[in-house]
């Protein structure tokens, strides 16, 4: 057992910043599920039939509703209130984490010395950040995730970290620090392809390593792989992953250019990653993981369902973030024709996929496994956030 301590346990708020992290959870699952669900009632049943008798036909995609919705109460409402709920994620975490910001990064520093758990991390001071995250607090997480303040920083990486919780605190479904999706896409993978056993793993965009730990946990003989731009992340999650006893390589690199050699890994993935890429660069990306992917080998990423897949009102929905939650990248991305653009990168179309995976930790096991085997479909409504999305392609 380790004596390393583990930064993603050690920061203890007081009796009111827990509070108030309590607070921020109840008001982000009352914004996003109660008061939203009553916006969609008035959409229904008030806006979209104003707009029909108007046009003679329904709203045909997000931003028709966007333009209805805009100036509705309901919305300017439901907007700014999950708009602070978003800001105060990150400020209710914000001042342990500068109480405990010293110890953290000494413990960090301990984490690359002893490196206990065999792990690695390697960062690159002359990495290319993109533009949208040098010039935005993408998630309004201020400094985004890139920023540091001092040597040796991980004040990003702990905001991120403990800020997600608070984050998905409220939403039992989106365990986002315990790497929720990361174990749904391992798990249905072991299920559906038990003859696949990749050797190497690489997670684009793997931030503090929530959802890069339970590739190692599921193929645990696997050598699991992280890159990300930013170097407080990094330590962060290098720190975090050897405390706990994984052993995962971390290195700072930009997903356009990761510098491996050519057909190095089996099984490329990520995590809410390309909706925060421009369109150009995620086309760069693609064709950098045909590049890295082994023959045979497996890309799968997971991401909100493009908007040819969903109806409009839940386009408008989810375009939310494109205008307010500094992610400008989000509407262009979900209105690219996936298999389309697979194929211009170099993906055959007839290897291509399009999986919807139910959330491993809320979903029955039995149930679970009928899914992954295709036994059949999935009995009971999952709700769109209980369901993750993925695409990709065997190459």
């Amino acid at each position: 057992m380790s004596n390393i301590r583990n930064v993603g346990e050690m920061v203890e708020p007081n009796h009111d910043e827990y509070n108030r992290q309590r607070f921020v959870s109840i008001l982000r699952k009352k914004v996003l599920m109660d008061f939203a669900g009553d916006m969609k009632t008035i959409y229904q049943k008030k806006v979209e039939p104003n707009f029909e008798k108007k046009h003679g036909r329904k709203p045909k995609d997000g931003r028709e509703v966007r333009k209805a919705m805009l100036h509705e109460p309901v919305f300017e409402g439901w907007s700014s209130l999950r708009y602070n709920a978003q800001l105060m994620t990150w400020w209710s975490v914000q001042p342990a984490i500068e109480r405990d910001l010293s110890d953290l990064i000494q413990a960090a520093k301990d984490a690359r010395a002893a490196n206990p758990a065999g792990g690695s991390l390697e960062l690159n001071p002359d990495v290319d950040v993109p533009r949208e995250i040098t010039e935005l607090d993408v998630h309004l997480m201020p400094g985004c995730f890139h920023t540091e303040y001092t040597d040796d920083d991980v004040a990003q990486g702990a905001v991120y970290h403990y800020g997600t919780t608070v984050f998905s605190g409220g939403l039992p479904h989106r365990r986002i620090t315990k790497g929720g999706v990361a174990s749904s896409i391992a798990n249905y993978l072991k299920l559906a392809h038990p003859e696949f056993k990749p050797k190497r793993i690489l997670d684009m965009g793997c931030t503090a390593g929530a959802n890069t730990t339970p590739y190692k946990e599921v193929y645990p003989e696997a050598e699991v792989h992280g890159i990300d731009v930013g170097a407080p992340l990094l330590r962060f999650g290098h720190a975090r992953a050897e405390a706990e006893g994984a052993a995962l390589h971390f290195r700072q690199a930009n997903a356009t250019d990761t510098g491996y050699p050519d057909n190095h890994f089996d099984f490329i993935t990520s995590s809410f990653f390309f909706h925060e890429v421009s369109v150009p660069d995620t086309k760069k990306i693609f064709k950098e993981c045909l590049r890295i992917l082994k023959p045979g080998g497996l890309m799968l990423h997971m991401e909100l369902p493009p908007s040819a897949l969903t109806d409009p009102y839940y386009n408008f929905y989810l375009d939310w973030d494109a205008f307010y939650n500094n992610e400008p990248h989000y509407e262009k991305f979900r209105g690219l024709d996936f298999p389309e653009a697979l194929a211009e990168c170099g993906f055959e179309k007839d290897k291509q996929l399009m999986v919807r995976i139910p959330n491993f930790a809320s979903t029955p096991p039995d149930e679970f496994k009928a899914v992954a085997t295709g036994g059949d479909t999935m009995r009971r409504d999952h709700g769109n956030g209980a369901v993750w999305f993925t695409f990709g392609s065997w190459k």
